[in-house]
């Protein structure tokens, strides 16, 4: 499938953790392609700079800034999107932290705060999405990230993030069982290590070369994973669902 050839005019969809890497590329990947794009991050200073590129480009975008574990931000993101666009037919379940820290040495704040940003508010918002749908009538499309920290753990300190990648992970496969009579398919990507913010961080605080166990040597670029985003959000990918798509340069078949 070529990416040239999938059209999400009409479409509207809400990103999370669009204030950097592979939440930012995919943002704009889908306003490249048609869809007006509801972009969300903690770090609200950061989403006009997004908006301004995706509408220089022709594209529209309504950023809205939110802490994924403040209930009251995080349950008012969809009436935001439908009071601007419409309802939304396409969500990517983007948003994570990264816990840093071995798991005898998490304060139960970062405990929480780990589970919220990445298990909880993907679950709620993912269910408030299907509700909507479920009520106009209208299928759509759930894109959770995940990660190969849900197959593989080196041991080096990120043990709930892990954790809360395979919950993810999970959660595709059983969503996609309860809402696919309604036509919402729900699938996942399950990135290696991407070139972004998060693993800078990781790479800075580890000081490990993570390339060195890759069979290229070399991280991915956030552009590789276009094509699979958008034929999990097209209807080329209309009888796909409860799928958890490895882009890992084959990390994970080692």
């Amino acid at each position: 499938m070529s990416p040239q050839i999938v059209d999400l005019t009409g479409q509207t969809a809400v990103v999370t953790g669009c204030s950097s890497g592979l939440g930012r590329r995919f943002a704009v990947t889908l306003a490249e392609h048609g869809a007006d794009v509801v972009a969300v991050a903690r770090r609200a200073d950061r989403l006009k700079d997004l908006a301004d590129e995706i509408e220089a480009a022709g594209g529209s975008c309504l950023p809205l800034g939110a802490d994924l574990t403040d209930d009251a931000r995080l349950g008012g993101l969809l009436d935001a999107a439908e009071e601007r666009f419409g309802t939304a037919t396409i969500l990517v379940n983007n948003a994570g932290i990264p816990d840093a820290q071995y798991a005898t040495k998490m304060p139960v704040e970062l405990v929480d705060r780990v589970l919220g940003t990445n298990l909880r508010a993907p679950w709620l918002l993912s269910c408030d999405f299907a509700r909507r749908l479920i009520k106009a009538g209208t299928g759509g499309r759930v894109v959770n990230i995940s990660s190969m920290g849900a197959y593989e753990y080196r041991g080096g300190g990120a043990a709930l993030y892990s954790v809360t990648k395979a919950a993810l992970s999970r959660m595709t496969e059983v969503l996609a069982v309860e809402w696919a009579r309604f036509h919402i398919n729900v699938n996942a990507i399950a990135p290696g290590a991407f070139a972004s913010e998060m693993m800078d961080g990781m790479v800075e605080r580890t000081g490990a070369d993570p390339t060195g166990y890759f069979p290229r040597a070399r991280m991915g670029d956030p552009r590789q994973l276009d094509s699979t985003l958008l034929y999990l959000v097209s209807p080329h990918s209309e009888f796909v669902t409860g799928t958890v798509v490895k882009v890992d340069d084959g990390q994970g078949a080692r």
